[in-house]
């Protein structure tokens, strides 16, 4: 079942289940799998976007 659907800023989505797994089937390019899981998703299913910076960091600090 779908429970976290996250949306990158590349279009990729990444999808998991109530026990934290990912869910191949559903996951892809937003236009791919966008009706797919509209349709499974039940009413409390989490959707969000993930907005990164990357910034370098000393490797110590890894």
């Amino acid at each position: 079942m779908v429970r976290s659907v996250i949306k990158t800023e590349k279009g990729f989505v990444i999808v998991f289940d109530e026990k934290g797994e990912q869910v191949p089937e559903y996951q892809g390019q937003y236009e791919e799998v966008k009706d797919k899981i509209l349709r499974d998703a039940p009413p409390d299913a989490t959707f969000c976007h993930v907005v990164t910076s990357l910034r370098a960091i000393p490797r110590e600090e890894w």
